[in-house]
């Protein structure tokens, strides 16, 4: 099965029948896209919308993992990127224009708000809502006793092609690595790894000129809205068929300040 080979944003097949869909994000234009399409597709979408993370908790776990100075230099490259993004709102305008859709979300949809999903009292809630499928897209990761709490098919939408560009930025990091051809964005399972669970489908997308590092994700989203309906429509019909990929793995993390800013002034890459 070609993986590369799926419907795009813009089809609308009948919806399918089945089961609710919950989605769980922490928000904002990239998921409100990924929702959007879904619930265009399927009957029963609903959205638990996790508060988001504190920088002072993501700087403090992150720098026991990397230390204290690689940290704060993803976290200043962040910031500078949420500034960023006030630069590139015609490219961002021009994909939505480009895939036909929207960053508004649906307001028929219902939006529970929740803490964290690892909080016990947002379990209780998933449960309630009796889930056929649960649908991850810019939310925390799950932890070993959420995901075991859950008893139906759990998928991740990552704005990356795994296992090359697992974690964070993966598109900005193939352009950095020259690697054009792993530009893209993966559909899979969730495990208690990072996006290291089975891969069900892949997009790859060829970025613009004027795309940059704040553009990217949103590029990887709009055009990949068409693999994530179809691994939905697996997961509701129990075809869901992970593929082997053979091919290096990798995390990647933001880039600190000072390795964006070289790649922008030495390669252009922004």
């Amino acid at each position: 099965m070609d993986i590369t080979s799926q419907p795009n944003a813009g089809q609308t097949p009948a919806k399918p029948a089945g089961g609710r869909i919950v989605v769980i994000t922490a928000g904002g234009d990239n998921p409100n896209v990924m929702i959007n399409a879904l619930a265009a597709h399927f009957d029963d979408v609903v959205v638990l919308q996790e508060q988001p993370e504190s920088k002072a908790v993501f700087v403090k776990r992150r720098a026991r993992k990397l230390g204290w100075i690689t940290a704060s230099g993803q976290l200043a490259t962040m910031i500078v990127s949420r500034f960023g993004k006030h630069f590139t709102r015609r490219r961002a305008a021009e994909i939505l224009r480009e895939y036909g859709v929207s960053a508004a979300l649906d307001p028929a949809l219902p939006v529970h708000r929740i803490g964290s999903i690892n909080d016990p009292e947002s379990h209780v809630r998933l449960k309630a809502l009796q889930p056929a499928v649960v649908f991850l897209i810019s939310c925390r990761m799950l932890k070993a006793e959420t995901l075991a709490s859950i008893a139906c098919p759990v998928l991740n939408f990552h704005a990356g092609i795994n296992p090359q560009y697992r974690g964070l930025m993966g598109g900005y990091w193939a352009v950095v690595s020259r690697d054009s051809e792993n530009f893209g964005a993966t559909v899979h399972l969730v495990d208690e790894g990072v996006d290291t669970g089975g891969i069900l489908y892949q997009s790859r997308q060829v970025p613009g000129c004027a795309d940059t590092m704040h553009t990217y994700p949103l590029l990887q989203t709009a055009a990949s809205t068409g693999i994530a309906v179809k691994a939905v429509e697996d997961a509701l019909t129990g075809r869901l068929r992970p593929v082997d990929v053979m091919a290096p793995s990798r995390q990647w993390y933001h880039p600190p300040i000072w390795t964006w800013l070289w790649n922008g002034l030495r390669c252009g890459i922004w």
